[in-house]
């Protein structure tokens, strides 16, 4: 599939890691992350997805239109753009001959406000594992169970884009649903990535 970044292939994977960065920007945001998920996982998989449509800002990718979004038209955008994203993971899954439970999405804000609304909106399982870096779910309530996919959600407190308290929502749905989730909330980390989260993403893949 082309318009993405191979950043780890080794020989023999026995587990595939995807990755999906923010709208406006591109795989290449996400490197850095993946050479560490790399070093500390020799034997995965990893590839940064660029997401398929031009960003309106100008500049990078997007997988759904932010320019007048709303709470109301946020799950249009999301469902229009998911059989791409679905496509996507299969398609690696494929390519790489691993499945589901070998799987792990990691998307920071629009990579993983899909990553999320995935368990939502596609019957099949996708994955064993979602981090959310500075994400949400398509709503705040979520109403569809989760199929044995545990979500792990990472963000910060000074998050001015996508508010932390929608993270701390969805975890505490997931618990009380039964679902396997953690929250981790960084301190003074505003909408972006630093080594907290990095030490965090660590414990939970």
């Amino acid at each position: 599939m082309p318009n993405t970044l191979v950043i780890q292939e080794p020989n023999s994977s026995t587990r595939l890691f995807l990755l999906f960065h923010g709208v406006g920007a591109t795989p290449q945001s996400l490197a850095p992350l993946g050479q560490i998920l790399a070093e500390a996982i020799p034997n995965a998989f990893i590839v940064s997805i660029q997401a398929p449509d031009v960003s309106d800002f100008g500049q990078g990718y997007q997988w759904f239109s932010v320019q007048g979004v709303t709470e109301e038209n946020r799950v249009e955008r999301i469902n229009t753009a998911m059989p791409a994203f679905v496509e996507t993971v299969k398609y690696w899954q494929q390519k790489i001959g691993l499945s589901a439970e070998k799987t792990t999405l990691i998307g920071f804000s629009q990579g993983a406000i899909m990553s999320l609304s995935s368990t939502q909106m596609v019957e099949e399982k996708l994955a064993e594992k979602i981090v959310s870096l500075s994400g949400r779910f398509a709503t705040s309530l979520i109403k569809t169970p989760i199929n044995n996919t545990q979500v792990h959600f990472i963000h910060g407190n000074q998050d001015t884009v996508i508010d932390y308290r929608l993270s701390k929502l969805a975890y505490d749905a997931l618990i009380n649903g039964g679902v396997m989730s953690t929250y981790d909330l960084i301190p003074q980390l505003a909408h972006s990535v630093n080594q907290a989260v990095v030490d965090c993403l660590l414990e939970r893949v």
